[in-house]
């Protein structure tokens, strides 16, 4: 079966359609700048050169029509006709309480995501546009929503409840949903599968580190914790968001620097992180890298602020499953950043963790990057959130 998987934002729409049967990438590609002048689509047919075009996308129905004409196209497209496409497999970045696992879109699944919308008013409301433009498109063909939040739902109360006045959880939910699930839950799974151990049987701990950030434990298959929040703007400091911060510090900067709450929050999400760290250096690790060799002050603060933070929850997260067999980097950092893996493993001694210098220097590929001898396995895990959207459609709708 064919998939189409779409990962839609407010003015972008990511695309990859997948055969489900071999797994491999048919074609991919991007929609920017929707509903923005200067519109651009970039489709990379499997073993071909990027197609780019510019062409105006008024709203994402545009979009969508541009993706099947850019997937059937009689020179450059990779399926004969829109019928090829079996089902379409959407990420959905927040379900709340109500979605535990993947589940077929219908009308009280939308009704559903619209409800729990309020908790990510960014991206949920985008990713149903994308569900809705589809459904235009390609009437009868199955959709599955992936979403974001459900496998941290196996988090115990201890874990997701913040020591607020309980009526707050009973009345609105607050609580810590955790995000990046589906990188989590795909790399949990691969790295049980490369040591070679049933998945039920071990201890991960998985650090999901981009310009997006998150660690979770994950216990005998299940998550038992994570760090990012009821937003993601909890947890480890990330590219330009600030991560866990004294809840203090918003009443007191608003005063000093006379802005509302909204001003503030621009300020957590969008100006701290690294970002802010290294002096507004750059939310990039490859720039930060660069001014650390270089010996740039920023650099060097924002590149050890980071690395100590994600070197507290793999701590936290060892004592909350009283022991950890498997360590594993993912995403845009983790996956290609030696030297922040040395400098976060190289102060795991007292786990029985020792690094392989040589197999540390790796880039973007599956590796196992501690010794033999080492009593935690740490692994380097390339994530792959469109394979695992992919595997979840074909089981639903097969």
């Amino acid at each position: 079966m064919k998939i189409l998987v779409i990962n839609c934002g407010s003015s972008s729409l990511k695309f990859q359609l997948i055969d489900s049967d071999t797994e491999s990438v048919l074609g991919k590609g991007l929609c920017e700048r929707i509903g923005i002048d200067g519109s651009v689509i970039n489709f990379t047919p499997a073993g071909r050169d990027k197609i780019v075009k510019e062409i105006p996308m008024p709203d994402h129905n545009k979009a969508i029509e541009l993706v099947i004409e850019a997937l059937t196209d009689p020179d450059t497209g990779v399926v004969g006709s829109l019928a090829e496409i079996g089902a379409v497999g959407h990420r959905i970045v927040h379900g709340g309480e109500a979605f535990t696992k993947s589940v077929i879109i219908n009308d009280d699944v939308i009704k559903a995501i619209e409800e729990v919308s309020d908790l990510a008013p960014l991206h949920n409301p985008a990713n149903l546009i994308g569900v809705r433009a589809c459904q235009k498109a390609m009437p009868g063909v199955p959709m599955v929503a992936v979403f974001d939040t459900a496998f941290h739902q196996t988090m115990p109360e201890e874990a997701y409840l913040y020591g607020l006045p309980y009526r707050f959880y009973e009345k609105y939910k607050v609580r810590r949903y955790g995000f990046h699930g589906t990188s989590h839950a795909y790399v949990s799974k691969r790295a049980a599968e490369i040591a070679g151990k049933p998945y039920e049987s071990l201890k991960t701990i998985v650090c999901h580190l981009g310009n997006g950030a998150s660690i979770s434990a994950v216990k005998n298959g299940k998550c038992i914790d994570t760090s990012m929040g009821l937003t993601p703007l909890e947890g480890l400091i990330m590219g330009t968001r600030s991560g866990d911060i004294d809840p203090a510090v918003l009443e007191f900067l608003a005063g000093k620097e006379k802005q509302d709450f909204k001003g503030i929050m621009n300020v957590l999400n969008k100006q701290s992180g690294v970002f802010g760290l290294s002096g507004d250096l750059s939310s990039d690790f490859r720039d930060l890298e660069a001014g650390l060799h270089d010996g740039n002050p920023g650099a060097v603060r924002a590149v050890e602020a980071f690395c100590y933070r994600v070197l507290k929850y793999i701590g936290a997260y060892a004592a909350a499953m009283d022991g950890v067999d498997i360590i594993c980097f993912t995403a845009g950092v983790g996956e290609n950043s030696p030297m922040v893996r040395e400098k976060i493993v190289s102060r795991l001694g007292y786990l029985g963790i020792t690094l392989d210098p040589a197999a540390n220097d790796v880039h973007g590929k599956e590796q196992i990057i501690s010794t033999p001898d080492s009593k935690v396995c740490v692994m380097v895990v390339p994530t792959n959130e469109e394979l695992a959207i992919a595997r979840d459609t074909a089981a639903l709708v097969k």
